[in-house]
């Protein structure tokens, strides 16, 4: 731990001591004549000594090799002040109720993001300063906290107090400004969020990188493990800078009955902005709920393909809509209004899909389970983007198509179940030595018996999806 000390006389014969910061950033001890005295200390009163510019500055480029890598298990701590902490766990009490509580009334309809506060970031020996820390999700963040699960995905925004602290203006994480810390919710496994995203990068779509790591949070009681964790990229960062040529454009992670894009349904305030918020211009969304549900769909078919091409980007859609529905995510479009960006890519114009939050992935689910590969249980009306165009002769081609290259690439079964094994084997010590309160196992069991189930999954998917081709 670092420590400084600093002694200032004052006038009038009175001393105080002040000492700046360790880990701890309202109080510190120090020792005077082998004693140690707790005092406070100003917040801002830091100097930031593991500072370099690869490390900590804006002027890196994102370091994906040491971030991101996909042979090994990092570790990261948080440093979180008691008090700090308590006002996070208060806030969590005001928005989804008594931690622990079972959830008896149901999920809670809730748009509220959990607050930030200022932590310290660790890894490798290195600090990262007055990092911006919350917790993160929608139902698995409700449902973890009411079932006293305290193993909760946290947001991680490195410059978020930077007006409050200048010594950390624009600090980044190895030229990271955002990351997601996810919990591995409802996956015993622990690898489908993983998995997922290397599926669909695999594929050739836009998608997040993703890693594992191991968290352990301290609140002032020492570092707790926390469990294995799955580090993402997001979408609103690195993505758009680093998979685009131009990231000057509109974002959006739509959420809500605009999200289905229904004939109806537009609502600006469902399209949420996560770039150029400040422009009220929508035009790109509404423009592609109008083309998709265009009449020319039934009486003209050519003239509606083109039309909606020149807003939407269909090839990356279909490309993306073939892997989701081979390796199954029954929690986003098609039957959820969330879980998934649209990027306005300036080169050409058109919004591209791009894929998020992949925990359910790789499984049935619920809600009724995933989609047919023949959306045989799909509404078309309520979901057109996918009911409309594969009921188009020329996508649903096209569709099948990616179907046969998804199979035999991305999510060809020999790789997969090699890919499972790699990384299970890299995982098991972290995941079955979760503890208590910390975990969504119940017994090492459960990780070798989910790990089981993918290595069965994905080989009946290959065959569902031979037999519908040749059907």
């Amino acid at each position: 731990m670092k420590k400084y000390s600093i002694i200032t006389f004052f006038l009038l014969g009175i001393m105080c001591l002040i000492a700046c910061s360790s880990n701890d950033t309202s109080e510190n001890e120090i020792e005077q004549d082998e004693e140690v005295i707790e005092v406070v200390i100003d917040d801002t009163d830091f100097e930031a000594v593991d500072w370099t510019d690869a490390t900590h500055s804006k002027s890196a480029d994102p370091n994906f090799d040491e971030v991101f890598q996909d042979d090994t298990v990092k570790r990261l701590d948080i440093v979180i002040t008691e008090s700090r902490w308590q006002s996070m766990l208060d806030n969590m009490t005001e928005i989804y109720g008594t931690f622990g509580s079972g959830g008896r009334g149901g999920l809670l309809d809730s748009d509220e993001d959990p607050i930030f506060v200022p932590a310290e970031v660790f890894y490798q020996d290195k600090e990262w300063y007055r990092v911006g820390v919350r917790f993160k999700g929608n139902s698995s963040l409700q449902t973890s906290w009411q079932n006293g699960i305290l193993k909760l995905s946290f947001k991680l925004d490195f410059d978020e107090f930077e007006d409050d602290y200048p010594q950390i203006d624009n600090q980044r994480f190895y030229g990271f400004k955002k990351l997601s810390l996810k919990n591995n919710y409802d996956d015993q496994s622990m690898l489908r969020e993983k998995v997922a995203g290397d599926v669909f990068r695999n594929a050739g779509l836009v998608g997040s990188h993703t890693a594992f790591y191991t968290l352990y949070v301290d609140y002032g009681d020492g570092p707790k493990y926390f469990g294995l964790y799955t580090l993402v990229e997001e979408v609103d960062d690195t993505v758009i800078d680093e998979q685009f040529s131009d990231d000057d454009g509109n974002l959006y992670k739509p959420d809500g009955d605009a999200a289905s894009f229904a004939n109806g349904t537009f609502d600006e305030d469902e399209y949420v902005k996560k770039t150029n918020e400040d422009e009220a211009d929508f035009s790109d969304v509404q423009g592609l709920l109008s083309a998709i549900n265009d009449g020319t769909r039934t009486t003209d078919a050519a003239t509606w393909r083109a039309n909606l091409e020149t807003v939407f980007d269909t090839d990356v859609f279909l490309k993306y809509l073939a892997v989701n529905t081979v390796i199954q995510n029954w929690d986003t479009y098609g039957i959820m209004t969330h879980n998934y960006f649209l990027y306005n890519n300036p080169e050409t114009s058109k919004l591209t899909w791009i894929p998020w939050d992949n925990n359910e992935a790789l499984q049935n689910g619920k809600r009724g389970g995933a989609l047919a590969l023949d959306f045989s249980n799909l509404n078309a009306s309520q979901w057109p983007l996918i009911g409309y165009m594969y009921q188009d002769e020329v996508y649903k081609a096209k569709y099948d198509a990616y179907l046969q290259e998804v199979i035999d690439g991305a999510f060809n079964t020999s790789t997969m179940q090699a890919l499972y094994t790699s990384y299970s084997s890299l995982v098991e010590q972290y995941a079955i030595s979760e503890v208590s309160g910390y975990t969504f196992l119940n017994s090492s069991s459960d990780f070798y018996s989910a790990i089981s189930t993918l290595n069965a999954h994905v080989s009946s998917r290959n065959s569902a999806v031979s037999n519908y081709l040749n059907n």
